[in-house]
């Protein structure tokens, strides 16, 4: 026994110091390599990340230079010393001097309708015709009862003039000769009676030809011919509108009711400008105020008239009337286009000599549509940019055009009332929001 044990102790089998390593003890190498890896891995990937960072931070800069070697292109105008009328302005609806709408006055069939849609017509034209028939019977009729009373009444008078005799001889009393008087008289009242029937049924007969009120245009017809028609239709036969002269009716703020009193007086001149500003329609004179403000809107209405020779105001149109109120001499004029609002006020890129934006801060004084003028910080000449601000930065070179937005002569403008003027200084960043000062 001593032996086999002797023997087992020497093979290992029962030795009690070779126990089998727990699973933890085995795995630990292969969590290092792991863990390894995994370390290795960070590193390769910060590695990467700086790397394509300074390349993408190198190409930005690369491409930044590039940008500031090109120039930009930009529209300028010119600054323009120039007069700048202030305007009044509002909008308003072109009303017909007169718009009569004809009805007839007596009632028949309408025989016929002598002119056409569209039509200008003058004033007594005939301009339809209701079947007098039945008047020229009445006024026959009325003749006849004239040439019946009047021969009665001259037959009275005679036996007038007899009993006149008689009643002095006294043959007849004096009765009898009052009787014969009274009968005169009411057949001399009957004989007026006969006229004025006559002149009814005349009246009827000049009723049934229908003549123009006016001068004007011929609308669409409301009525064909064969219709029965009556005095007491509530719609017309014809629509007539008076289109020389023409009226606009406007409306301007309650605050230019003063400046608008002191010019009425010496004859205001208005003019008439399509809904976008765009194209003058007429020159017009203010005719007068009306008597009242509405406390609703602020404002009061005014009447113009235009002799509206060429035809260019219409009945119902909408149109921007324009009153001059005053002039501002010798202006320094830009595009309200180029005018940029930051965060410290108003501000223009002007292009200097070396062709490079420059940021200037400047004064906006009064702005009428697409015209503003500077009161400070623009002199005559320089070029200001109008279009392509957003691209641009203090010292950004650029390729500056001339183009339409270029145009400082004063236009129409596009408010009810003229504009304030502004004071504010320039923005501290290069991009700022575009819009014009008000």
């Amino acid at each position: 026994m001593p032996e086999n044990l002797s023997d087992q102790s020497t093979h290992g089998e029962f030795s009690p110091r070779q126990t089998p390593a727990p699973d933890g003890e085995r795995r630990s190498p292969a969590r290092f390599v792991v863990y390894a890896l995994i370390v290795v891995g960070i590193i390769a990937g910060i590695f990467l990340w700086r790397s394509s960072r300074q390349k993408a931070q190198a190409q930005a800069t690369a491409q930044a230079n590039d940008a500031s070697k090109r120039s930009v292109p930009v529209v300028v105008a010119t600054a323009e010393q120039k007069d700048l009328p202030i305007y009044l302005e509002g909008l308003g609806s072109v009303q017909a001097f007169n718009t009569v709408t004809v009805k007839s006055r007596v009632d028949g069939q309408l025989i016929s309708v002598n002119v056409r849609e569209g039509q200008e017509v003058k004033q007594g034209e005939l301009l339809a015709v209701i079947d007098p028939r039945p008047y020229d019977v009445a006024l026959e009729q009325a003749q006849a009862a004239l040439a019946r009373d009047t021969a009665t009444l001259n037959d009275a008078k005679l036996n007038l003039d007899r009993d006149a005799g008689l009643v002095k001889d006294g043959v007849i009393p004096q009765q009898q000769y009052d009787t014969q008087k009274s009968l005169v008289n009411q057949l001399t009242g009957t004989i007026q009676s006969d006229q004025a029937a006559i002149d009814a049924a005349k009246l009827n007969v000049t009723y049934a030809h229908i003549t123009s009120p006016i001068n004007g245009r011929i609308g669409l017809r409301l009525v064909d011919p064969g219709n029965i028609v009556h005095a007491t239709d509530a719609n017309g036969l014809i629509v007539i509108t008076q289109l020389q002269p023409i009226a606009v009716i406007f409306t301007l703020p309650e605050d230019s009711l003063q400046p608008v009193l002191q010019r009425i007086k010496g004859g205001f001149p208005v003019q008439a400008y399509t809904r976008d500003d765009l194209t003058k329609l007429a020159d017009g004179t203010l005719l007068t105020i009306d008597n009242q403000i509405d406390q609703t809107t602020g404002t009061f209405k005014l009447k113009a008239v235009f002799n509206n020779e060429g035809r260019t105001l219409w009945p119902d149109q909408f149109v921007n009337a324009r009153m001059e109120l005053d002039v501002k001499k010798n202006a320094i004029l830009i595009p309200s286009a180029a005018i940029q609002t930051g965060s410290q006020g108003s501000f223009v890129y002007v292009v200097g000599q070396d062709k490079t934006a420059q940021v200037r801060p400047v004064k906006v004084g009064i702005t009428q549509g697409t015209v503003c003028s500077i009161d400070s910080g623009i002199s005559t000449g320089e070029l200001v940019v109008t279009d392509g601000q957003d691209k641009l930065q203090q010292g950004t070179l650029v390729d500056a055009r001339p183009g339409a937005s270029g145009s400082t002569t004063p236009a129409p403008p596009s408010g009810s009332r003229s504009q304030a003027p502004v004071s504010q200084a320039p923005g501290a960043g290069g991009h700022q929001s575009k819009g014009a000062s008000h």
